[in-house]
């Protein structure tokens, strides 16, 4: 099975269970009245949402280059992770918003409707899918090594981890007693906040891509290292790189002596290209610039 296909399988799995537990999660936050479910249930809607981003954007950034992209259209699937980063953080603030509200409410007197057991059994199925669905996702994610596929798999992860503190407010309210139904709320807060911080993280990374950010530094000194390595190079620099979707770019120029033939020169050229694909993959772009010593 290829790269793009691979993806669509485990996205479309992962937006099957988050299918389930929105409606789940919605009903459970309904009938228990609990709003730090239904703020779990608007964060899985989110989960859903950005499933459908994913294979949008997969599908593009999977087209071959063409004329109006020599680079092929890897950028779309660092566009994707953007995008998942900022619906995240959108949900994340009204989720941080509306459980404010309630706090403020309760301490100006109101009294907070407990939630029901309902809403707690809710949270806990939640937890459990929700790792399951992240340990799977990450590990295809690594595997293909796709950017958009991993914040998804982070976003599952967000999920369980916010249901955890929907679980734990949810519990104490249900089992403390009517004095403690501001749990419930706190809980929808300590989730936003959580949540602000994975959206936070998504998108700087995505940026970074998109504003053409280098490659990190280890990296590129293992590339010098490569071209260092190869004989009658003398002097490897102005190295140039970022990533284009899920493959690197990697441009530099060498110094050989100026007395040897061209096609001398031109061999060691793709000595490197080859060893640089054979380490970071056969999609590299690899751009050598060959000067002569004076």
């Amino acid at each position: 099975m290829d790269r793009q296909k691979q993806i669509y399988k485990v996205t479309l799995a992962g937006g099957a269970v988050n299918v389930a537990l929105l409606v789940f999660k919605f009903v459970a936050g309904i009938l228990g009245h609990s709003a730090a479910m239904v703020a779990d249930a608007v964060h899985s809607l989110s989960d859903f949402v950005t499933d459908i981003i994913v294979l949008i954007f997969v599908y593009i950034s999977g087209k071959p280059q063409d004329k109006s992209h020599d680079y092929g259209h890897g950028k779309y699937e660092t566009l994707a992770l953007t995008i998942i980063g900022i619906a995240l953080m959108i949900v994340a603030v009204g989720i941080f918003y509306n459980g404010a509200l309630r706090i403020v409410d309760w301490c100006q007197g109101q009294q907070l409707e407990a939630p029901g057991m309902l809403a707690l059994w809710a949270a806990l199925v939640s937890i459990v899918l929700k790792e399951l669905t992240y340990r799977y996702t990450i590990r295809y994610a690594r595997k293909l090594d796709s950017s958009s596929l991993e914040a998804n798999a982070w976003h599952h992860r967000s999920d369980a981890l916010s249901s955890i503190g929907t679980a734990l407010g949810i519990g104490g309210a249900v089992l403390l007693g009517q004095r403690w139904t501001v749990l419930d709320p706190i809980a929808s807060v300590v989730v936003g906040a959580f949540i602000v911080k994975v959206a936070v993280d998504l998108i700087l990374q995505g940026m970074r891509d998109l504003l053409e950010h280098s490659l990190p530094d280890d990296i590129e000194d293992e590339i010098m290292q490569i071209a260092q390595s190869e004989p009658d190079v003398i002097q490897p620099h102005d190295l140039r790189t970022r990533r284009i979707g899920n493959r690197y770019a990697i441009e530099l120029h060498i110094l050989m002596d100026g007395n040897i033939t061209l096609a001398k020169a031109h061999d060691h050229a793709d000595s490197i290209e080859n060893q640089l694909k054979k380490r970071f993959g056969q999609n590299t772009h690899v751009a050598i610039h060959m000067e002569p010593t004076e």
